[in-house]
């Protein structure tokens, strides 16, 4: 049997994500999940491709507030997640544009300072539509600020395997999920095609191809070579290195730690 072990929501893009015993599903994903997202001078998102220190900034919500906190030097920024709708701008997130909402412009003071880089906090209201990329998508679905598509997931069982070939092990962190499932063999999360989960339709559509943030330390944004360079000699297809299954669904409601995976 296959269950639901961990839930993850990633409130700003690239930031530290929460651990949360359930969620609920919108219509881009799950509630809070990268609605907001830091772009620069260009209004280009940022990420921690190019600036590892992200990973040093670590969010929390509580009620209506959002906190954003230092891991290291406990300096931190809250603001109500309520609070945008001020000047409005049009960002680039790899190739598509998309009209969000600045929050505030001490928020882009703080961002800025603690980051070491001029960039702002936007915010993408419910008006503006993302949609998912063809030719995955099946009914014209949508995405919030991730990179392509609403939900990711990811077997404990293939984490794993790819730790008893690493001298260190890692976190699941890592590869940034929003869904962990157990009782599966390593990498079924490549077969899941359909299952169901609380009469929720959700469909593998694409594997995870990986860029460079698996190798940054989550908590100290410290970038290696590992664990690209152990996956890159077997989970290596097209020259991408594949670790994890994008999913689209259908149907509304929530998910919870625990949940049965049901399997055609």
């Amino acid at each position: 049997m296959l269950s639901i072990s961990q839930i993850f929501i990633y409130p700003v893009k690239s930031l530290g994500g929460i651990e949360v015993d359930s969620a609920v599903l919108t219509d881009r994903g799950f509630m809070f999940d990268r609605r907001w997202m830091l772009v620069d001078e260009n209004n280009r998102f940022l990420s921690q491709r190019e600036l590892p220190a992200m990973a040093l900034l670590q969010c929390s919500i509580d009620k209506q507030v959002m906190q954003v906190k230092h891991k290291i030097s406990s300096e931190s920024f809250s603001f109500n997640i309520n609070e945008f709708g001020g000047t409005k701008i049009t960002a680039t997130i790899w190739k598509d544009s998309c009209d969000l909402c600045m929050v505030s412009e001490k928020a882009n003071k703080w961002f800025s300072q603690i980051l070491e880089i001029n960039c702002r906090l936007v915010y993408m209201p419910d008006e503006s539509k993302r949609k998912v990329e063809q030719p995955f998508a099946k009914e014209g679905e949508l995405a919030a600020l991730s990179d392509a598509y609403p939900l990711l997931i990811i077997g404990q069982a293939s984490l794993d395997d790819l730790n008893s070939k690493l001298d260190i092990p890692i976190g699941i962190d890592r590869f940034r999920p929003n869904l962990v499932f157990t009782g599966g063999y390593p990498y079924e999360e490549d077969e899941l095609q359909h299952f169901q989960i609380n009469k929720i339709d959700l469909f593998g559509v694409k594997p995870c191809a990986r860029c460079n943030i698996p190798t940054i330390n989550q908590q100290t944004a410290e970038q290696l070579k590992e664990p690209l360079k152990t996956l890159a000699t077997y989970r290596t297809r097209n020259n991408k290195v594949l670790f994890g299954m994008n999913l689209l669904y259908k149907g509304n409601g929530s998910i919870k730690v625990g949940d049965t995976l049901i399997l055609p």
